[in-house]
């Protein structure tokens, strides 16, 4: 299949080679040309743009940071057309961006007017997700629409699920990753009270991770370094999902919380911690440093 893959980061870079490496015909655009370049390398063709990416293409497919990036490349801005101006009638296309609902339901809206099918299908799984191909995607969509995608979402994942109409996989999203951000502060603050009382951090997370505090940081993604070998933590933070991917996703549940007149005490409580964590120069460090903040200081 002809697909267009732009935004090429951290997680997209890795679902686009894969997609490449199942024998798809993959051109994908990043404003990075070190990105594009990591991509070429592993059987994906280079874009000089996104609209050279997209012409041709029989799926599109968009990995991008935030909802002010997805509503300027598809309906454009300032008076310059949109991405959706240069696709054709027929395409797919699968927005796997971490955006406010509202958003993708705009979106979509637009190019339904003009004979494009657009899903919804944020991602959960992490950096290793992605490199292994088994991320969870969440699909907002009709029955036809999420057919159409499967096959294609299955090289980059190990499990798929329908969440609802076009809308409804970001709002999975953001609860998944509102839990998953309260659950890391937790970990963290436990880790660390138990370091500084003289714990090793690896057993003490074995002991947790077996008993009713296990949880999936514990499992795959400990906040301590040294303790899980691939983990961000143990590559100075480098990496994996940053504290401000954090912090703007734990913002999109607040703001959905709001319009729903939702109660998410905590969820707004770990939205300060990331907030100031942020504001303290980590917001570039994947988002378990926020163990950083919470540890004994020497």
């Amino acid at each position: 299949m002809q697909i267009a893959f732009i935004g090429l980061g951290n997680m997209g870079a890795p679902m686009a080679v894969n997609l490449a490496k199942a024998g798809h015909s993959v051109k994908a655009f990043d404003l990075s040309q070190e990105a594009i370049a990591k991509v070429v390398a592993a059987g994906a063709q280079a874009a000089s743009s996104a609209q050279e990416a997209v012409q041709g293409a029989e799926t599109v497919i968009t990995m991008l940071p935030a909802s002010q990036h997805v509503e300027s490349l598809f309906l454009g801005r300032d008076g310059a057309a949109g991405l959706l101006a240069h696709i054709a009638k027929g395409t797919l296309v699968i927005d796997s961006s971490t955006i406010a609902a509202a958003t993708s339901q705009k979106v979509a809206k637009a190019a339904q007017a003009a004979g494009i099918d657009f899903i919804d299908a944020p991602v959960s799984g992490g950096t290793g997700g992605a490199i292994a191909g088994t991320l969870t995607f969440m699909v907002g969509g009709s029955d036809a629409q999420l057919a159409r995608a499967q096959p294609l979402l299955e090289k980059m994942g190990a499990n798929i699920f329908h969440a609802g109409g076009v809308g409804a996989g970001q709002t999975a999203k953001i609860c998944n990753n509102m839990l998953l951000g309260i659950l890391m502060v937790g970990t963290s603050e436990a880790i660390a009270l138990g370091v500084a009382n003289g714990l090793d951090p690896k057993v003490l997370s074995e002991i947790m991770r077996r008993s009713s505090g296990g949880n999936w940081a514990l499992e795959k993604y400990n906040p301590f370094p040294g303790v899980h070998e691939n983990a961000p933590a143990s590559k100075g933070y480098a990496g994996g999902f940053g504290t401000d991917l954090m912090l703007k996703d734990l913002g999109l549940a607040q703001d959905n919380a709001t319009a729903n007149r939702a109660s998410t005490p905590l969820g707004g409580m770990a939205r300060s911690i990331y907030a100031a964590h942020s504001l303290s120069g980590h917001g570039g460090e994947d988002f378990s440093s926020i163990i950083k903040m919470l540890q004994k200081k020497a």
